[in-house]
């Protein structure tokens, strides 16, 4: 059974579904969805790269940023990192690598979890983290992650309440991939099916919807399409809520109110297959990526509701060359050995921090709990930009 068949048996079965719901059986699906197929939608050979592809570099700049934020929360003996879909697990094995390497007291402190409901993906993290694992210093999360609501489980939360260490949340293009929905001036999206063919329609939009739009959003024109993350705030607000004392750290593509209120980023929701942008999220159900840029004023908003202080967004390029500046990027060149590898690593670094990559069309919001301001002013990753100014 492909998964179009299946996605049209629900329809028959349950009636016309919600975006939110074809997009949740497109990529999570637990045989048939993109995510849970295979492992090989990543880097060259796949459909799109992550900045864990492009160079270790990212994982390495980010592991300094880490053991900054542990020495900001007062070097205790023990931390914990938790990743949320750490993917194949190359940014783990970076980060956990060269801090090894080069802050041998915060790896002795470091707990590394990784919350991964993919199959496949989790067989790869397996293999990707074999010493890491085997040595006790990284863990994953047991499957049965969603929760009845698809937003985050019950597990996941219970185990950030009973974590007495401070916690340090990174999510790396993770909350673009949670299912939203479809608004328009006639409504909300609605799926139905009708001679094997999926077909759209409409209905009137929920208040839960329309409450959303007001607050953090724009209602859409005629002729436009807003996408409501619903998800997303969700599972950052009760992941914040359940966090003590830390850190939450956001890096995706995305956007916010004011730059939707200026025109821009009004109809986000995109696929993704070899290396080509699409807009057609039915051409392929489960064969290619789909995702839609973060709201990044509805997860700040959340993370106030949780009482956490949500620092100035900021553009990857700022981010990384806050951390980088300190010993001019000398973790992206110590294994060079000749010029041509040290020209190689340069376009790679290139490409992670300026704006023809990816150095701005990635944000990075950070939010913490538990730190005082006059703490916050050690971390270089949120200090560039202020000392530009």
């Amino acid at each position: 059974m492909t998964l179009r068949h299946k996605i049209e048996q629900e329809i028959r079965k349950r009636g016309p579904i919600p975006f939110s719901r074809y997009m949740e059986l497109c990529l999570y699906d637990h045989e048939l969805g993109y995510y849970s197929r295979g492992a090989d939608q990543f880097g060259k050979a796949g459909d799109f790269y992550t900045s864990s592809d492009v160079h270790a570099v990212f994982g390495r700049l980010w592991s300094r940023q880490f053991e900054e934020m542990w020495r900001v929360l007062g070097s205790p003996a023990e931390i914990n990192l938790v990743e949320l879909g750490p993917g194949r697990g190359l940014f783990a094995q970076d980060v956990l690598d060269w801090s090894h390497k080069k802050f041998p007291i915060f790896f002795n402190a470091l707990r590394y979890l990784m919350v991964e409901r993919s199959p496949a993906l989790r067989q790869k993290i397996q293999s990707t983290l074999t010493k890491h694992l085997s040595g006790g210093k990284a863990s994953l999360m047991p499957e049965g992650l969603e929760s009845k609501d698809g937003v985050v489980s019950d597990i996941l939360l219970q185990k950030i309440r009973t974590l007495t260490a401070p916690v340090v949340l990174f999510a790396n293009e993770f909350f673009d991939a949670l299912p939203v929905e479809i608004l328009s001036a006639q409504g909300a999206v609605r799926l139905a099916e009708h001679g094997g063919r999926l077909l759209e329609g409409w209905a009137e939009a929920s208040p839960e919807e329309l409450e959303y739009l007001d607050r953090y959003s724009v209602h859409p024109e005629p002729g436009e399409r807003i996408e409501v993350a619903l998800t997303a705030q969700r599972y950052f607000s009760e992941v914040a809520g359940a966090l003590k004392r830390g850190f939450i750290v956001v890096v995706d593509y995305g956007y916010t109110r004011e730059e939707q209120f200026a025109g821009a980023h009004r109809g986000t929701l995109s696929t993704f297959r070899k290396h080509s942008a699409g807009s057609n999220p039915y051409e392929a159900p489960g064969e290619q990526d789909l995702s839609a840029q973060v709201n990044f004023t509805a997860l700040a908003a959340a993370a106030k509701r949780q009482g956490m202080q949500v620092h100035p967004l900021m553009t990857q390029s700022q981010c990384l060359m806050g951390i980088g500046e300190q010993n001019q990027f000398a973790d992206a060149f110590e294994e060079c050995r000749l010029p041509q590898e040290r020209a190689k690593v340069a376009l790679q670094l290139k490409h992670l921090v300026t704006p023809a990559g990816m150095g701005e069309s990635f944000r990075v919001l950070t939010a913490s709990k538990g730190v005082s301001q006059e703490q916050l002013a050690a971390l270089s990753g949120l200090n560039f930009a202020n000392s530009r100014r």
